[in-house]
């Protein structure tokens, strides 16, 4: 790209509206992993259900963390219980994983919905995924509610959990490197419903200057 040359621009201030079919912002930040989360509540009722804004943000401890748009179901789980469980959602549990996204009452389990496998944890008490290659048992650390830069809280809470226990099937790790493309992990890219499936050879290495 030529940084010399003009481009013509889509300009807009968000707080105005964006101004197009549908709205750039989650396509622009893309794609993005999905957080499969699993979780139960404190009468035992377990949820699993995914989050598009979902991401790894420390080494030591290692944390992850996933953003919802609303006070749901999972969130108050995991205030509830202090635990939860990430899985991997990959291009042979893509239909699996878009079942568990319906809304129904809390009593009621995605994993039946889904017709998937609940495995107790290890270290939690919340099941993991069966069907899924990778799983991390999560304890809490944050639940914080978000705001806007004048400090006017927004509805949507992130929260972050410590991974204390790792699960990864076998069959993804060569030659004690875990392969990230064998798993055909699938992406959110933006709109209401579109995805990337990662794959091994579309994947690169690039070696850094320092």
């Amino acid at each position: 790209m030529d940084a010399k040359s003009p481009k013509d621009l889509h300009y807009y201030e968000p707080a105005k509206g964006h101004g197009l079919k549908h709205d750039p912002f989650n396509a622009i930040i893309a794609p993005r992993p999905i957080g499969w989360i699993s979780s139960r509540d404190a009468k035992g009722n377990i949820n699993l259900a995914p989050y598009s804004f979902f991401n790894a943000f420390c080494y030591v401890p290692p944390i992850i963390g996933f953003a919802s748009t609303t006070l749901k179901d999972s969130i108050r789980n995991i205030q509830e219980t202090g635990e939860f469980v990430w899985n991997l959602a990959t291009m042979d549990l893509a239909q699996q994983m878009n079942a568990t996204a319906a809304h129904v009452a809390p009593d009621v389990s995605e994993f039946k919905i889904a017709g998937l496998t609940a495995v107790p944890g290890k270290l939690v008490n919340v099941p993991r995924v069966a069907e899924s290659p990778v799983a991390f048992e999560c304890k809490l650390t944050q639940i914080l509610q978000l705001q806007g830069a004048n400090g006017d809280k927004a509805q949507a809470w992130v929260t972050f959990g410590e991974v204390v226990a790792v699960h990864i099937d076998k069959a993804m790790i060569k030659d004690g490197v875990y392969q990230t493309g064998l798993a055909h992990p699938i992406v959110r890219a933006g709109r209401k419903g579109d995805y990337f499936e990662i794959k091994p050879e579309n994947m690169f290495e690039m070696v850094r200057p320092d």
